[in-house]
């Protein structure tokens, strides 16, 4: 059995609209779809489900970045997710 590791933090904001809800949201269904699929390898739906979910936050970070660098690094240091490369 996989030992589950959700994000633990909780917004202060209550405001669901925002950016960093949306992102911390995305982020906790992220390591639920990854630890689902370690244990069922071949769910390709899942693993598509997965995909869809890591482009809205990459979008959402992206967008993130370019209006308010301070709050983007902010929310990357509470998650603990690595900042993306631009090309």
């Amino acid at each position: 059995m996989v030992k589950n590791s959700f994000t633990p933090i909780i917004p202060q904001e209550e405001n669901k609209g925002s950016v960093e809800f949306q992102v911390f949201s995305f982020t906790n269904k992220i390591q639920k779809l990854t630890s689902h699929l370690e244990l069922h390898k071949k769910d390709f739906l899942s693993e598509r489900g997965l995909r869809k979910i890591l482009g809205k936050r990459k979008r959402l970070l992206a967008y993130l970045s370019k209006k308010n660098r301070v709050r983007y690094n902010k929310l990357i240091d509470q998650l603990n997710i690595r900042e993306s490369q631009t090309r």
